[in-house]
């Protein structure tokens, strides 16, 4: 089969990828409908933009302070029954958020330790569903397998919120917790129905080099540390989705449901775009779109700091998650083309730390900034700052901008 015939449909030929590809929107769209929920309550209870930054580094920590422990965890155990076990920790944290909610007793602080196991969990789920990949397709259509990969959690990124918006307006947060409790289960399931060919077990002691063999990899390879710290710095600046209570609430003055819309407006880019680009093929000047995506992403974020329209705020968002789904796809293509099996579970959890690290981090900076300056001021930094921070990278990484296709280096 040429690459021009491969097809979504095709790609959901394999059972075991279609099984993970339907567990990966069932998880994050419950993922996505509990952050509506905890958003808005968290805002309601304390009306301080710095706790929405604080919701995004509880559940960053453990990404970080277990990186080591999650890639060994990864490359010596059945990455199915890990992810299993998250979506098990995670029905359980919403389990409590529901009790506390309906009994009462819920406030900040409870919110954020059971963020914390919540976020524990997901640190280890990341990495071991990306590491699962490259074991169900074949190697030629990787790559597409990625960008399908990617279309499940923008799908998700948009139901998710739209649903948990719609239910937290009719029935309140306790009614989206234990919606993502099902959900939650229904992954479990799915991802241990999941069959792979049997793999011998690494019995290398584990030391200090096997633990870092992730970061040194990383390190001696200029592509895959450009890319990866790129998307580091530049959302880690860029970040708005904790600001996005804000922007609902005060400056575009929508409900609940608005917010849901803002949620999933990136998700809407970024779905259509993983959808092109799980058909087509990124054969040519891959390091100059890696780039520019970037650039797009922060521009995009400009916009939307400055509009005061729910439509055009809609469209901007929309542009973000679009430049953001490219820069997505051709990142874990490289970290997963250009990285042998054995180690994909080290390597991925770096790549996870990362991700995680510009995410949550980044919804704590843009969290702060914003109850220093304001909502406003601190999107539009950040959109500044990621322009900035693809300017400097193209001068640091020069063997980025000469990557013509994803193909694996020989």
């Amino acid at each position: 089969m040429t690459d021009a015939a491969v097809s979504f449909s095709s790609l959901m030929a394999h059972r075991p990828f279609a099984r993970l590809w339907t567990a990966r929107l069932a998880t994050n769209a419950a993922y996505q409908m509990q952050a509506v929920a905890v958003g808005w309550q968290i805002y309601e209870l304390t009306k301080d933009p710095l706790d929405l930054g604080i919701v995004g580094l509880v559940q960053f920590l453990p990404v970080v302070g277990m990186a080591l422990i999650i890639g060994q965890t990864v490359d010596r155990y059945d990455r199915r029954i890990i992810a299993a076990v998250c979506q098990v920790l995670k029905a359980t944290a919403a389990i409590a958020l529901a009790l506390g909610t309906l009994g009462g007793w819920i406030s900040r602080e409870v919110i954020f330790a059971i963020l914390f196991i919540a976020g524990t969990a997901r640190a280890f789920e990341v990495p071991t569903m990306h590491a699962l990949v490259p074991s169900l397709v074949p190697q030629a259509l990787l790559p597409r397998a990625i960008a399908a990969s990617a279309s499940a959690n923008q799908t998700a990124i948009i139901c998710g919120p739209a649903i948990g918006g719609f239910l937290l307006y009719l029935f309140g947060p306790a009614t989206v917790y234990l919606t993502c409790v099902v959900v939650f289960v229904v992954a479990a399931v799915l991802v241990t129905t999941i069959v792979l060919a049997p793999k011998a077990k690494d019995k290398t002691p584990v030391t200090l080099s096997t633990l870092l063999a992730g970061f040194s990899y990383i390190w001696s390879r200029p592509v895959l540390l450009g890319a990866i710290s790129l998307d580091l710095f530049a959302v880690l600046l860029g970040g708005v989705s904790a600001l996005l209570p804000i922007f609902a609430r005060d400056i575009l003055h929508t409900g609940a449901w608005g917010l849901g819309l803002l949620r999933s407006a990136p998700a809407v880019g970024a779905l259509t775009m993983s959808i092109v680009l799980a058909h087509l093929s990124l054969d040519r000047r891959v390091g100059h779109i890696l780039f520019l995506s970037v650039a797009v992403l922060g521009l995009a974020i400009v916009v939307f700091a400055l509009s005061t329209s729910l439509v055009l705020s809609l469209v901007a968002l929309a542009i973000y998650g679009a430049a953001d789904a490219i820069s997505v796809v051709i990142r874990h293509s490289l970290v997963q083309t250009r990285t042998p099996s054995e180690m994909l579970g080290r390597v991925a959890a770096v790549n996870a730390m990362c991700t995680g690290t510009s995410t949550t981090l980044g919804e704590f900076e843009s969290g702060m900034v914003a109850a220093w300056f304001g909502a406003v001021t601190s999107a539009l930094v950040g959109g500044l700052g990621a322009i900035l921070i693809t300017l400097i990278w193209w001068r640091l990484f020069p063997q980025i901008a000469r990557i013509d296709n994803l193909a694996r280096d020989h």
